[in-house]
């Protein structure tokens, strides 16, 4: 009966080809909308996510400041000063916290030959590398054996490498900084982050903190960064960072302004508001779309019905029930509805594969790989999408025709002209 119903409906859709054809085109142009613009949305959804986390893995960066509150008999205004004491305190005691690292910082001159560039020399740890993201695309980062044997090593960002050596390989070379020879074990490839402290990862110079007790006096470092155990941990592991050196320094644990600490968990909320927001903003409006063509569609089966109502009432007296009426203009619907999809789907293909890439942050970060742009590509989980999109608009816009049809009186049908 099903196989009968189906030929049937491609006999009539064959009879009118012009018709079926335009009501086909409605539909294929809304479910190349949707495709495309989830692909575009989920494609935005991943840049910004991965702007966002370049900044480093769930790492806290913790400023010290000056006390706000009175305890044990030291006044309000105390500086906080972190020392090496602080980071082994908070190594040994602090069960939430994966890694923590000092940082100290100055503006200082880096030269190879002639070329010169003022900018931040970032003493840092090993651990501070894979806190922070900084991924070498040639050579290596900061090892223990260069922080415990005060080695005079420098890893580059990618920005300050090109302005010191252009094309020119840089591993291997020796350059100065303050007249300090430094030797260049690695450097990160363009990091399109959208957020830094002190100046951008791209422009700075990290060598190990031991060595820059070379340069400068490295006793009180510029900030604390460290990393919880797990995202969901950040909190707490602030509060048991913030307690240990509290304790160590004499001042209230519950003072938020002695050490000012910045999370990147707590804005995730925020990041996973605006993409998934514009997600849904953007599935909508090509939902909106096919829904457009849908409406198309049960406009062209209604005056199908109204043209086919003798043979509605034929069909009925020679014993069809309303339930084979129903599916006969049912399945014309869904035929024209799947022929339109498969024909969008392929567009959606080829459109997608023709424009490639579309530029997001490669032209503000000047970099032309393509990883900082917008890729249309359609995965599994936007292909599923569209054709359940694209099955419920077919149902909802056939449905009411094929009722309609299916509720005629035989006796009333035949007697139509």
């Amino acid at each position: 009966m099903l196989r009968e119903i189906l030929i049937q409906a491609c006999e009539s859709l064959r009879r009118q080809p012009i018709r079926s054809f335009l009501t086909m085109l409605g539909i294929v142009w809304g479910i190349v909308a949707v495709t495309l613009l989830v692909a575009y949305g989920s494609s935005f959804r991943n840049i910004l996510l991965g702007s966002f986390q370049a900044f480093g893995n769930d790492v806290v960066i913790g400023w010290p400041a000056t006390t706000s509150e009175q305890t044990g008999g030291e006044r309000a205004g105390k500086k906080v000063l972190l020392e090496q004491a602080d980071e082994d305190l908070i190594r040994a005691r602090a069960t939430l916290v994966k890694h923590v690292c000092r940082e100290t910082v100055r503006w200082l001159p880096i030269s190879f030959g002639d070329r010169m560039a003022n900018t931040a020399i970032r003493g840092v740890c090993p651990a501070y590398g894979e806190m922070r993201n900084e991924v070498p695309n040639e050579g290596r980062w900061i090892d223990p054996e260069d922080f415990a044997e005060r080695r005079r090593v420098v890893f580059l960002g990618s920005e300050l490498r090109r302005k010191l050596f252009s094309g020119r390989p840089a591993v291997g070379q020796t350059v100065k900084i303050s007249g300090l020879r430094f030797m260049v074990i690695g450097s990160m490839s363009r990091k399109m982050q959208d957020s830094n402290y002190f100046t951008s990862d791209d422009d700075s110079a990290f060598i190990p903190y031991t060595s820059a007790g070379d340069l400068w006096d490295t006793r009180y470092a510029s900030v604390l960064v460290f990393q919880p155990v797990a995202p969901q941990f950040e909190k707490k592991a602030e509060q048991q960072v913030l307690s240990i050196i509290a304790m160590r320094q004499r001042f209230s644990p519950t003072d938020p302004r002695a050490l000012v600490m910045f999370g990147m968990e707590q804005f995730r909320p925020i990041i996973d508001g605006i993409t998934i927001g514009l997600e849904l903003l953007l599935s909508f409006i090509g939902a909106l779309t096919l829904s457009i063509g849908g409406i198309g569609l049960m406009n062209i089966m209604l005056v199908s019905v109204e043209e086919r109502i003798r043979e509605i009432g034929l069909r009925r007296a020679l014993g069809a029930r309303r339930i084979h009426i129903l599916w006969q203009f049912l399945s014309e619907a869904l035929m024209l509805t799947a022929l339109g999809g498969a024909i969008g789907l392929a567009l959606s293909y080829l459109i997608s594969a023709a424009v490639g890439t579309l530029p997001l942050l490669g032209p503000l970060y000047q970099d032309t790989s393509g990883k900082g742009d917008i890729h249309l590509v359609i995965s599994p989980a936007i292909l599923a999408l569209s054709v359940g999109i694209l099955m419920l608009v077919g149902v909802l816009s056939g449905l009411a025709p094929a009722v309609r049809a299916s509720r005629r009186s035989p006796v009333e049908a035949l007697r139509y002209e």
